[in-house]
This record gives C-alpha cells, sequence and structure tokens, in this order.
C-alpha cells in the first residue's frame, strides 16, 4: 500500500487539485456561497481519474503484483488526504475572514466551522456517488462526475435553504459569535464522523465494483 499510495502522489495527482487547495481563500470573499469551494475539490478529483484514463493508469496498475482492492484503498488515500487538506487550509483563512472582514454572508451560511461540518458530509456525498459510478466502468468518468455534481448542487441548495428557512438554525449556526462556538465546533465533528461513515461505505461498494469489471 505504501508504495502504491507513492505511485498515487507522484504519477496520478492532477496539479489542478494542488492549485485548487489556494480556492479555500475564497472564504475572504464577501457574501458568496463558500460550499462553492468543496466543488472545486470534487472537481480535482475528476482531472485525476480522467488523466488516468487518458494515460491508461488503470492498464499500467493492474499489471502491477498487486491486487484490485489495494488499488481503489490507495486511490481513496489520495482522495481522502486531498479533502482533508482543504478542509483544513480552509481554516486559518476562516479566521483571516473575521479579522478583516468580519461580516455576515448575505449568500449563504457564514464561514464557520458549522458551515465545514456541512462541507464534511458534502464530501462523503461525492465519494460516495462518483466512485460507485466511477469503478462500475473506469471508462466512464464523465458519467460519475455529472451525477455527483446534481449531487453536490442539490447538498448545496438543501444546506444554504435550511439556513433561511428556519431561524433557529440561523440563530445558532450561522454566525461567528464566540458564546456559540461549541455548537458549531459539534456541528464540525458530526460532520466528520458522517464523512468518515460515508467514505468507508463508498470504500467498501467501489472495490466491489471494481473486482467486478473484466479489465
Amino acid at each position: 500500500m505504501k508504495s502504491l499510495f507513492g505511485k498515487e502522489l507522484t504519477l496520478a495527482l492532477h496539479p489542478t487539485s494542488l492549485i485548487f487547495l489556494g480556492l479555500s481563500a475564497m472564504v475572504l470573499i464577501p457574501n458568496y456561497p463558500y460550499y462553492v469551494i468543496f466543488f472545486y475539490t470534487g472537481l480535482g478529483i475528476f482531472f485525476i481519474c480522467l488523466s488516468g484514463r487518458e494515460n491508461q493508469d488503470i492498464t499500467y496498475s493492474l499489471m502491477l503484483p498487486v491486487a484490485k482492492r489495494d488499488l481503489v484503498s490507495a486511490r481513496f488515500c489520495l482522495v481522502i488526504l486531498i479533502q482533508c487538506l482543504q478542509i483544513l487550509i480552509t481554516i486559518p483563512f476562516i479566521g483571516l475572514r473575521n479579522i478583516l472582514v468580519n461580516t455576515p454572508n448575505l449568500a449563504g451560511m457564514d464561514a464557520n466551522f458549522a458551515m465545514l461540518g456541512f462541507s464534511w458530509v458534502l464530501l462523503g456525498l461525492y465519494n460516495i456517488v462518483f466512485f460507485r459510478v466511477y469503478y462500475r466502468n473506469v471508462q466512464k468518468v464523465g458519467t460519475a462526475f455529472l451525477w455527483s455534481s446534481l449531487v453536490i448542487m442539490v447538498f448545496i441548495g438543501l444546506a444554504e435553504a435550511l439556513v433561511f428557512a428556519f431561524p433557529s438554525i440561523q440563530a445558532t449556526l450561522d454566525n461567528t459569535l464566540a458564546e456559540l462556538l461549541g455548537t458549531r465546533l459539534l456541528v464540525f465533528g458530526i460532520g466528520f464522523v458522517l464523512y468518515g461513515l460515508l467514505t468507508f461505505y463508498s470504500l467498501k461498494k467501489a472495490r466491489q465494483h471494481f473486482a467486478q469489471q473484466d479489465l
């Protein structure tokens, strides 16, 4: 696994994924739907799989003395690393935003730990949809991205609508008040746990689908 993960980092990682990590700074934009940051995270993962298809990465990897399930696991390790980095890099920018801007986000959820908690769930759902479709047929990368993008857009719409539809949620989560930090951190923690469960389930299903492909 260590060698396969090294291969993912050196040969499979697409440069756009590294560029998109810098988009965490978008929380500095006033009045912006900050969940869009994590759409770009998914786009970077799509480019990894797309370039892998064009470069015959799967064909090359299958010639190595490794199990199919390990190929899937190595790809998931890379994806999880990228997604976790995106969240972690966003945190200091949120702190910087609260110093420089410190005004409510009129376009949606404020940049805070609760927003990141919902973002964990968004990334977990992306993993389930994208990789379950992708590992059924690794040639249909576009189809996997289309379905996962639709899920992301629906989730963003629902998450933002909840804030406006329920004043109690807005008062509790959609703010940067210090006295409510514990509640926002709780949402962050719950989101992280759900991300782990969704991603583990996605990994399990992806291994099953990939094992059934005749490649």
